[in-house]
Formats: structure tokens, C-alpha cells, sequence
């Protein structure tokens, strides 16, 4: 049975999950909800400066868009409160807009009648749990309701940390994440309460706070207190990285450090870790659905336990596929309560 999905904010990532997933019969996207108008949203989907024309054709019909077995109806809503998930049947809601980030906001969509919420970045009080694939999937509960997908930042930070953990142990790290423009930054230098957000994100680098390292923290609990980090936000619109520089409980050599990830994106966490030894950058990252390309060429030792690596991952597209991942663990658990 496909599980019956509503988005809420139809920005780069909501667009993305729709075009990874529009013609897999497990998922029927019942509705999309935004501010914006519905001719807008269907040129955005069907044309992204990004990704490229969608290769298939978004067709307008009313208050519906149409692509291959899709017809999603668009919804004008600017608030969680403002969306009837149960007369259109949406069982999870992916909250993409960005804004929403406290419970009791969230918990307006199960109020309108969705089933479960996943929201799209960390949450800034107490859910139910936040999920990393790969890491913490598998503790996922039938009594999880209003859960976080993270981010794609987590997500990559989370995975290098517990391989890295799980091989040798890991005493503490520093991450910096290396971070496309968003789309809350500027072209121009505009007023901010944020003065280093105030300055044009095409022609700075932009130092900003990463909520990454305490959202890993809290799911990898042997390293609280551990780790620490922060972004440098840059003039790409697309393609990040995590610069991570580790303290190992052993020395590793460089060649020691990349045969563990090339096993691991190999083995257990294929599909997640994906391996290059080739001299990529940014761009040749877009377009990759793994939660973080690990970066041989730029691995260094200092022989003493001390090491860096570099874990590339295109912030609106992989993290795209977790999130829709996530919503099909959420599929199964409703259904077999429902079964039941």
C-alpha cells in the first residue's frame, strides 16, 4: 500500500523528494502546501537552475499538479494550523518549510489529522526522536509521532563519527561544514539581526553557527561532550562538505583511515557511504543520493591519532532521499498498526 504524503513548504528539498519519487508507486503525494502560488511552484518543479528540466512533464489542473501517476492537490497555507491532512488522507506530513521547529507547532499537523510529522531540520525543544539513517533507524517506535530527519549536515557528521567510533574510538573532533548558500541568505548586503547573515551570500564566505554537532551528540551518546563545530556557508549553490579533524584512541595511517571507509561504503552502510579516490570538487558531488561521499585524496595523518577528513554530500538531494526513507519506515509502522 503507498503511504499517502503531504509537504508542507515546497522549497528545493520538497521539490526534490518529489521528483526522486513521483513514479515509485509506494509513495502517492496527496498534497503540497505553500505560500506560494500554484503557477510558480509548477515552473519551480518543472525547471531547477540545479538539477535541470524534470524529465517529466508537470501539467496544472486547477488546484492540482499533474506528473505521471501523481495528482497533488496544492494547498495555500502559511501555518501548520491552516492544513486539513485528514480530509485529503495524508498519513506523514514532511515539514519542509524550515520555520517550524518547536512541538507545539508541529503538533498542529497531527491535530489536522496527519498521522505522523517529520520535520525537515533539528527540532529546537523536545520531539519524540530525531533520526539519522544509518546511525539510529532502527529505535524508531510505533510511538514516535513527531520526529526530525535531522539534516543533511547531520547526517553526514553522524555517519563518519560512529564509523570512525566503531573501528577505533573517538576521543573528541572539530567540524567544520563547508556549506552551499541557502535560501535564506541574500544576493546583496541586506539588513539582518544576524550581521554576518546580513552580507551577500555570492560574493562571502560566511561563518555561521551548526546545530550538528549537539544533534549528533545527542544520538551518539558516547560522544557528548565531545565534539564541536561550526559552517562556513560559501558562494556554491550546491555541494557541501564536512571537514572533520578527529582524535582517535590509536594512531591511523592515511591508508588505514581510507580503507575503513572504503569498506564501510562497500559493506553495511552502502547506499549511505558512498568512496571516491578521485580529485573531485563541489559540483561533482550534485546529484549524489549518499549521505556523505568520503574524500580519499584529501585524508591526512599526523601519526599520532590526530586526523582530517573530507565528506562531500549535495545538502538538497541526498538528504531528499532519507527523508523519504524515513517516511517509508513511518508506512510500515502505520500499517501494521492498522493491521492490527
Amino acid at each position: 500500500m503507498a503511504i499517502r504524503l503531504g509537504i508542507m513548504g515546497f522549497g528545493r528539498l520538497g521539490r526534490n523528494m518529489f521528483r526522486i519519487a513521483y513514479d515509485n508507486p509506494d509513495f502517492d503525494f496527496v498534497a503540497v502546501s505553500d505560500v506560494a502560488d500554484i503557477e510558480s511552484l509548477r515552473y519551480l518543479l518543472q525547471y531547477s537552475t540545479i538539477e535541470g528540466r524534470f524529465a517529466a512533464e508537470v501539467k496544472r489542473e486547477g488546484s492540482y499538479l499533474v506528473v505521471g501517476p501523481q495528482r497533488t492537490r496544492v494547498l495555500k497555507g502559511a501555518h501548520p494550523r491552516d492544513i486539513p491532512w485528514d480530509v485529503l488522507g495524508v498519513d506523514v506530513v514532511l515539514e519542509a518549510t524550515g520555520q517550524f521547529r518547536h512541538r507545539a507547532e508541529l503538533q498542529y499537523h497531527l491535530d489536522g489529522g496527519a498521522k505522523r510529522v517529520i520535520l525537515s531540520t533539528p527540532a529546537l525543544d523536545a520531539i519524540d526522536r530525531m533520526v539519522v539513517n544509518g546511525v539510529n533507524d532502527r529505535e524508531l517506535t510505533a510511538a514516535d509521532r513527531i520526529i526530525s530527519g535531522g539534516s543533511s549536515s547531520c547526517h553526514a557528521l553522524a555517519l563518519v563519527l560512529k564509523i570512525l567510533h566503531e573501528k577505533v574510538g573517538v576521543r573528541r573532533a572539530f567540524m567544520t561544514t563547508v556549506h552551499a548558500y541557502t535560501s535564506d541568505q541574500q544576493l546583496s548586503d541586506t539588513a539582518k539581526p544576524s550581521l554576518r547573515w546580513s552580507r551577500s551570500a555570492a560574493q562571502n564566505i560566511i561563518p555561521n553557527h551548526s546545530w550538528a554537532p549537539q544533534a549528533v551528540a545527542e544520538i551518539l551518546p558516547a560522544l557528548r561532550g565531545k565534539i564541536s563545530g561550526m559552517a562556513l556557508n560559501v558562494p556554491v549553490p550546491a555541494g557541501s562538505n564536512i571537514d572533520l579533524v578527529s582524535e582517535l584512541e590509536k594512531p591511523l595511517s592515511v591508508d588505514e583511515v581510507n580503507t575503513i571507509f572504503r569498506e564501510a561504503a562497500a559493506g553495511p552502510y552502502r547506499g549511505l557511504v558512498a568512496y571516491t579516490d578521485e580529485p573531485i570538487v563541489s559540483s561533482d558531488v550534485v546529484g549524489n543520493s549518499a549521505s556523505v561521499l568520503f574524500d580519499a585524496q584529501a585524508t591526512l595523518s599526523l601519526g599520532n591519532g590526530m586526523i582530517k577528513t573530507v565528506g562531500w554530500y549535495d545538502n538538497g538531494w541526498g538528504f531528499a532521499y532519507r527523508m523519504l526513507e524515513l517516511a517509508q519506515l513511518l508506512g510500515r509502522t502505520i500499517e501494521s498498526q492498522e493491521v492490527a
